[in-house]
């Protein structure tokens, strides 16, 4: 895709050198000279400094081009504003933007904007890691949905091979977690290699 990053803090250099390692056509914005030069050597996007507000700044990044527009500077203001001018003005669907205020997710979405909150995700990740670290979970791709149910190896088959693993019909080993907190993929290690005492085994079914 051709994406346009409006924004380039911590956030805005972590999506934008994501994407330009995953073969994305990448251009990011931000009035700092300073910020862009954030940027990995290794990326190998357009940078370009101005007022994100501009008209003449987007359309000089190519805004008429983008498949897709994140706007992820600290400004919710800002980035509300952006997204309707993207949307709405050059008429670009695809727009995602941060917002850092769980409260105004409200105002966003009656704009119809995508929204992505990381004071909310974080909150969430640091909940479920304090009260659940070992919930089972449920993952859309599309339309499709991966539900993730994760089992804590018992005395029974601790020293068998992980093809001894119990589990539904429909279900498959994704991976295991081990008592160290490394994670290895199923598809990554030997059937025949041996559970432990602490490993968890987390087994995938698509739900729908």
């Amino acid at each position: 895709m051709n994406v346009l990053v409006i924004g380039c803090g911590r956030l805005g250099v972590r999506l934008a050198a994501m994407l330009d390692e995953r073969g994305h056509e990448v251009v990011v914005v931000d009035e700092s000279a300073g910020a862009l030069e954030r940027l990995p050597d290794s990326f190998s996007g357009q940078s370009i400094t101005g007022m994100p507000m501009d008209m003449s700044v987007l359309r000089s990044a190519g805004i008429e081009n983008c498949d897709a527009v994140a706007v992820v500077t600290p400004d919710d203001n800002l980035n509300i504003t952006i997204s309707q001018v993207a949307r709405e003005f050059f008429h670009i669907d695809n727009v995602v933007a941060r917002i850092s205020d769980p409260m105004r997710e409200r105002v966003f979405a009656a704009f119809g904007l995508h929204t992505v909150c990381p004071t909310k995700m974080a909150c969430a990740s640091l909940y479920n890691a304090l009260t659940e670290p070992w919930e089972s979970r449920e993952l859309t791709f599309g339309t499709a949905t991966v539900s993730f149910r994760v089992w804590a190896a018992d005395h029974m088959v601790i020293g068998q091979p992980l093809s001894k693993v119990p589990h539904f019909q429909d279900e498959t080993v994704f991976a295991v977690v081990h008592r160290n907190g490394r994670l290895e993929l199923a598809d990554a290690v030997s059937k025949e290699q041996e559970i432990t005492m602490g490993d968890h085994i987390i087994l995938a079914s698509i739900a729908d």
